[in-house]
């Protein structure tokens, strides 16, 4: 039997790994996942049917804002994410909501876990940010047992926070060879090549997560760049360039105005995806 995944990443990659965990770092993504996204938290662990008992990895927990109302189930979780600063913030909510689970810093693409070990596998708008798609979902898929659920939330393509990273796309630099676009994840017809003939049953749906607190454009854009470690690394690639930071500033403001329902409500389209492997 293969156990965990031996194949450790190269220079290139273990350079861009750090690139990541420091981006993550920015800001305060506690912030985003307790104040704009917690529903999302809640919304999975539904959908996962988890039960007392289960044995569950949360891939890419962030702060965990799956990884504690799943432990809250009676679960036994173990929570990994690529920067160690979102994890102790995560250990000091669950303390405080009185909860038990293992924190542990762990490569997405290089999960240190044996073959069939969780019945659950879970992710909100995390593991999507794995530079390597087909690699991720490779391993999610090796963790789970035969018979076990894998069960993300990811932004769609065309929903607001997948056309975010579209606008800022020509600010920022490219990203290396090989490195695929985080909102793929939220294209369905990409969630069935990632998985194959691997799960015995997927089932997809998109959805909307109205927040109205960032409806207002200039609130989201100041937000996003005091909070989310992406756009804060964007503004700081600008730093020597004015006018393309007021360039972006603008676009910001125009890509929320687009999705401004008459009434002023903005919502954000995620894409729920439940995969039983085989």
């Amino acid at each position: 039997m293969t156990t965990s995944s031996t194949s450790g990443p190269g220079d290139a990659d273990t350079a861009l790994k750090a690139r990541h965990r420091a981006m993550w770092a920015l800001g305060d993504y506690h912030a985003v996942a307790t104040e704009i996204i917690p529903d999302l938290g809640q919304i999975l662990v539904d959908a996962a049917r988890l039960e007392p008992g289960d044995h569950v990895l949360d891939v890419a927990t962030g702060t965990g804002n799956v990884a504690i109302p799943a432990a809250a189930t009676g679960a036994h979780v173990v929570a990994t994410d690529l920067t160690p600063e979102l994890l102790g913030q995560g250990r000091a909510d669950a303390e405080a909501a009185g909860v038990s689970l293992e924190w542990q810093v762990a490569d997405a693409e290089h999960l240190p876990f044996d073959d069939d070990s969780f019945d659950v596998v879970t992710s909100c708008v995390g593991v999507m940010f794995a530079p390597h798609h087909q690699a991720a979902v490779d391993e999610l898929v090796r963790v789970c047992r035969p018979g076990g659920r894998i069960v993300l939330i990811t932004w769609t393509p065309a929903g607001l926070v997948g056309q975010l990273f579209a606008t800022m796309r020509p600010y920022v630099a490219p990203p290396p060879p090989g490195v695929q676009p985080p909102p793929l994840w939220g294209d369905v017809a990409h969630v069935r090549e990632l998985f194959g003939d691997r799960v015995s049953e997927l089932c997809t749906g998109q959805h909307l997560l109205e927040v109205g607190s960032l409806a207002d454009p200039v609130t989201f854009r100041e937000y996003f760049k005091q909070n989310y470690g992406p756009t804060i690394a964007a503004y700081r690639g600008l730093a020597d360039q004015p006018e393309r930071a007021d360039e972006l500033d603008r676009a910001m403001v125009e890509l929320v105005e687009r999705f401004r329902s008459p009434d002023g409500h903005v919502a954000w389209e995620y894409l729920l995806v439940v995969a039983t492997v085989a």
